[in-house]
């Protein structure tokens, strides 16, 4: 006889195949033998079908069924329900995943309480990788709940998020309520709201144990559709519950009332929901559901949100859309980041990216604007620094504005270089409203492409290790990287700025994409290739480097698989002391590693990881010091000694895998232990003869473009030039 599952798991999928493995392998890596995952693929035309079956064949713990006919969300969740025989029952979003341990711990909390309803915690995932927790936690946790509960005892939990997929169902409870998930948009309300109102015990999950992807596209809460308004029909199956439930307070009663008024005008009022030619008719529809419901003893809100309802309630369509104009929008911000400073950016995510940023985007676009930034938003650098300077020359009637995270990078920047802090209203409409995007990483992915807008993807490096997509058979290399989000990010290029014939090569396979490359040589390198000695010596001073000292630069990349802080693979002390008082090492550990190299204090060994200009750095050394860094490329237009420290390259190459390989290619001396490495520096080797025929080779397959007229070339072929 088959023991009967404790746990059932739903899962409608539709068209989610690059999603779907993320999902599967989330909820099926318990041991758990009495779990059962039924999924339910709702005649989707890609190949989440056959995912499906492929996992099914691996573990018998998952069921498939086919759908012959698209049933939509609810429908699929509704034969998924009929098929699971399971104790409790879980509806998850295959676009989604569930957070490691998550199903030990649901299990384990339906042990000890058995609940009739298990809600649990959950995390927003945005495009672009960041997060957001539960803003609704606090409704469950102060003041503290005991282990079970009920609705009338927190009523403020019908302010929560009303989605089905955080919360754990009894089945048998689920079946005595006579609610279905409803057809369309929004189908889940019709049974979430019954769920809680009727539960008898409620517990929480105080962890975050579903991860919830916001912003998709494809998905609902991100689709203009006329779909918008089957909300209104699932109001009506909450409400044709209430009445079979006279036992439910007039005050819950009230409650849900106001929470479908507040989630009709929030559609309403969100950008790129309802098409602009049915918002008079959903207002309408808006109008009615309120007259028809409004409960005995209703109040109004207080505030604005009071005045939107008594419009709702007249269907004063006119006066709604008067009620909250665009220019309103950046003011009414600013006075809550003001109020609020330790909640302005969750109030700025939540208003600006859906809100604000969306109504940014009806404006017209400014066709002589261009938003620049590097590196995440960390300042004025690299190869878009060098293009906003030669456009400023050759098109000044562009006007360039740097994304920065902090007013302390703001004060860094360059006297004049005007600028926006991101995540503000300054910041949302620069993005919504600029012709030029100027970037070398990607911009995050809320920041959609509008059509008409030119996107110059600059890159800042010459790839040795695999880059992109070519790392998809590398997984500790590749670690979290989405790579369908890469997709969707290179979709957006317009252009991709190379500085060699080697870079365009590996950039098409690591990023496949229909963009124009311009192969120019790298516009930060101009600098390198037109500097003369009165500016080495300008930087020396500047920096408190000697002129009779040698100076050499260390800049050892980043490993995959050393995450926690900057490891030298170098005894620098030592170094130092092998050099002797003729040497001034500089040490620069990868921008990925914010504390620096952490060196102790020591005359001859500076760390300069938080010097703003790499540029300078290499101006001021008289040789480079590099494992598998890009800076080898870059400092090679110099023309200066270069030697390679590579104690672990074949570790190396296993982990991250190469382009080609730097041992037989080099750009000057490879060593592999530092005892080699201070005998070159020392004895003159790093600089002759057979040093200088390697770094001559090296220079004319990846520098041949370098002749200090990079950012003209680009600025010519993508900004309007007098």
């Amino acid at each position: 006889m088959n023991e009967v599952p404790t746990l059932s798991i739903v899962l409608p999928a539709y068209g989610v195949a690059e999603y779907l493995p993320r999902c599967l392998d989330s909820v099926l890596r318990t041991d758990f033998a009495g779990l059962e995952v039924i999924a339910v693929d709702d005649a989707s035309p890609d190949a989440t079908g056959a995912i499906l079956d492929e996992y099914a064949a691996r573990d018998p713990r998952l069921k498939v069924r086919h759908l012959a006919v698209n049933r939509g969300l609810g429908g699929a969740r509704e034969v998924g329900l009929r098929e699971a025989t399971g104790t409790y029952v879980w509806f998850v979003d295959s676009d989604d995943w569930l957070a490691e341990g998550a199903v030990d711990a649901v299990l384990a909390r339906l042990a000890e309480v058995r609940p009739d309803v298990l809600i649990t915690g959950f995390a927003r995932v945005y495009p672009d990788g960041s997060t957001e927790p539960d803003t609704w936690r606090r409704l469950l946790v102060e003041p503290p709940l005991p282990a079970s509960f009920t609705l009338a005892e927190r009523p403020a939990l019908l302010q929560m998020i009303m989605s089905v997929w955080n919360k754990v169902v009894r089945r048998d409870f689920l079946e005595t309520l006579g609610v279905r998930f409803g057809p369309g948009y929004y189908e889940d309300i019709s049974v979430t709201y019954p769920l809680l109102l009727a539960a008898r015990s409620l517990s929480y999950l105080d962890r975050d144990v579903y991860l919830y992807r916001r912003q998709r596209e494809g998905a609902i809460t991100n689709t203009a559709s006329p779909k918008h308004a089957d909300a209104f029909a699932q109001y009506d199956a909450i409400f044709e519950f209430l009445d079979r439930h006279p036992e439910i307070g007039p005050q819950l009663v009230r409650l849900v009332f106001d929470r479908t008024v507040k989630q009709a005008v929030t559609i309403l009022d969100t950008p790129g929901l309802v098409p602009d030619r049915l918002r008079q008719d959903f207002f309408a529809r808006a109008a009615e559901h309120f007259r028809r419901r409004r409960p005995a003893g209703y109040r109004y809100p207080s505030g604005l949100r009071g005045v939107q309802y008594r419009l709702v309630e007249r269907n004063a369509w006119s006066a709604y859309a008067r009620l909250r104009p665009l220019q309103q929008l950046p003011r009414t911000l600013k006075r809550s980041a003001r109020s609020a400073a330790p909640t302005a950016k969750r109030v700025v995510r939540g208003a600006g990216r859906r809100g604000l940023y969306e109504a940014y985007r009806r404006l017209p676009i400014d066709e002589n604007l261009a938003v620049y930034a590097a590196y995440w938003y960390r300042g004025y650098a690299c190869n878009p620094a060098a293009i906003y300077a030669r456009m400023r020359e050759l098109a000044p009637q562009v006007r360039g504005v740097w994304v920065v995270n902090t007013r302390q990078q703001a004060e860094a920047l360059p006297p004049g270089v005007p600028y926006v802090l991101a995540g503000t209203p300054a910041y949302f409409k620069a993005m919504a409203t600029a012709k030029y995007l100027v970037n070398n990483v990607n911009f995050p992915h809320t920041m959609t492409k509008r059509p008409g807008s030119v996107h110059v993807q600059t890159q800042h490096g010459t790839p040795l290790k695999l880059m992109g997509m070519d790392l998809k058979d590398r997984p500790l290399a590749a670690a979290d990287m989405d790579f369908q989000r890469l997709r969707e990010h290179v979709a957006r290029w317009d252009y991709l700025v190379t500085p060699n014939p080697h870079s365009t090569a590996a950039f098409a396979t690591a990023y496949p994409g229909s963009y124009q490359v311009l192969e120019t040589g790298y516009p930060r390198n101009d600098r390198l290739a037109r500097a003369t000695s009165a500016d080495v010596a300008e930087v020396r001073t500047r920096l408190g480097i000697p002129a009779d000292v040698t100076a050499v630069l260390y800049a050892p990349t980043h490993r995959e698989q050393q995450q926690s802080g900057y490891l030298p693979h170098l005894d620098l002390e030592q170094l130092a002391r092998d050099l002797g008082g003729d040497f001034r090492l500089l040490v620069r550990a990868h921008y990925f590693y914010e504390g620096g190299a952490g060196l102790p204090a020591d005359e001859r060994i500076m760390d300069v990881s938080a010097h703003p200009v790499v540029e300078d750095l290499y101006l001021a050394a008289d040789v480079l010091v590099t494992d598998y860094s890009s800076a080898m490329f870059d400092y090679a237009v110099l023309d200066r000694p270069i030697v390679v420290f590579a104690p672990d390259w074949a570790e190396y190459q296993r982990v991250r895998g190469v382009y080609f390989d730097l041992m037989a290619e080099p750009p000057g001396v490879v060593t592999t232990t530092a005892r080699q490495l201070a005998d070159a520096l020392r004895d003159g080797s790093a600089e002759g003869p057979a040093a200088a025929k390697l770094r001559a080779a090296f220079r004319e397959r990846f520098c041949a473009l370098e002749d200090g007229r990079a950012a003209e070339r680009v600025v010519r072929a993508v900004f309007p030039v007098r």
